[in-house]
């Protein structure tokens, strides 16, 4: 019979990282562990990726909410998971991990093998000018091609000004350009904001305003100069007729997809499936895991097989990450068989 245990651990991050919602210092998440009671030394292992202030399953009730999963593990099919997106994208990493025998391959594939990698973009945090033009220098000399700015913290024209200097030195087939907003434009003046940031030939922008205005980002999505991507309007839609609703009316280019924060692997694989059959594009972003999470999302998505860049993390934010197999070459993420796992700090 199946038998759970969690443990709770505190990331914290190298240095402050700065969005539109504010600072963050640490992160809090829950491991999982799974395993069947006749070899408790053979077990899965999964990363609960709570995100306070943004998961829709930020409740007081959450940790006495997971004890009450684990102590149900036994009939993992029927659990009470509904509108627990962290605690699902947990359990369904744990159980894929033990299927494949506890070895922390979820998703076995050339990724795993070490034969492959993927292509995901560098992403600039928000902060001041010159802290970000330094990020923005480094990720560059580093050999990204698609970057990834953080707006809507500084003044407008500062964040104008980073984009004109990416652009001046490498046009739109050298590098791409996405941004992401997190919702920090007022509806009003959205579309004039749009209008300046469309000059810097952009490839996308994230969430421009606050998530829940399905009439407003409508408007925005059919006139926007620049491909609109939802985010955080995703979050805690998990009913399908919702979903289906949601991109009938607002009809956005992209879906950027977090699956800690989006209904799991399975609750995103179901975006993907109406996005696709509506011709919308998408690609997966991490949500601030740690090693643990990101090396079964990155598994995952590549499984996924999209040409995009990901938005996938690269496991350096934090001092206390777990140490896993993977690691960054350039623009590619990829995963060493050789390195071992460093799980005595959670299991």
């Amino acid at each position: 019979m199946l038998k759970a245990s969690y443990r709770k651990y505190i990331l914290h991050f190298k240095e402050p990282s700065g969005t539109s919602r504010g600072v963050l210092r640490e992160k809090e998440t829950y491991y999982v562990r799974i395993w069947d009671d006749a070899d408790e030394s053979l077990f899965g292992l999964g990363e609960c990726a709570l995100f306070r202030g943004l998961s829709a399953d930020d409740r007081p009730d959450y940790e006495s909410h997971l004890q009450q999963v684990c102590r149900q593990i036994h009939r993992w099919e029927t659990l009470p998971l509904e509108g627990w997106s962290s605690m699902r994208f947990g359990i369904e990493m744990a159980l894929a991990d033990l299927r494949q025998g506890g070895r922390r391959i979820c998703f076995p594939s050339s990724f795993t093998a070490g034969v492959a990698g993927i292509e995901i973009n560098g992403l600039i945090w928000m902060g001041d000018r010159e802290l970000m033009l330094q990020r923005i220098q480094e990720k560059l000399e580093s050999g990204f091609r698609c970057i990834k700015l953080k707006i809507g913290a500084i003044d407008f024209e500062s964040e104008l000004d980073l984009l004109k200097y990416i652009r001046r030195r490498f046009g739109k087939q050298e590098v791409e350009l996405r941004v992401d907003a997190n919702g920090a434009f007022a509806p009003e003046i959205a579309l004039t904001k749009l209008e300046a940031l469309a000059k810097y030939d952009l490839h996308s922008i994230e969430q421009p305003i606050r998530q829940g205005q399905w009439k407003e980002m409508a408007r925005i999505c059919a006139l926007s100069p620049i491909p609109v991507a939802l985010d955080e309007e995703l979050i805690g839609v998990e009913d399908e007729a919702l979903k289906e609703e949601l991109l009938t009316q607002i009809r956005p280019q992209y879906l950027v997809l977090k699956p800690a924060l989006t209904g799991g692997f399975s609750g995103a694989e179901a975006w993907i499936r109406l996005a696709e059959r509506r011709g919308t594009g998408w690609w997966i972003t991490s949500a601030l895991e740690s090693n643990v999470g990101l090396n079964a999302l990155a598994q995952w998505t590549y499984g996924l097989k999209n040409p995009l860049p990901q938005g996938l993390g690269t496991g350096l934010l934090y001092t206390n990450n777990i140490p896993s197999p993977l690691y960054l070459a350039a623009e590619k993420l990829y995963y060493d068989p050789e390195r071992a796992w460093d799980l005595v700090s959670i299991v």
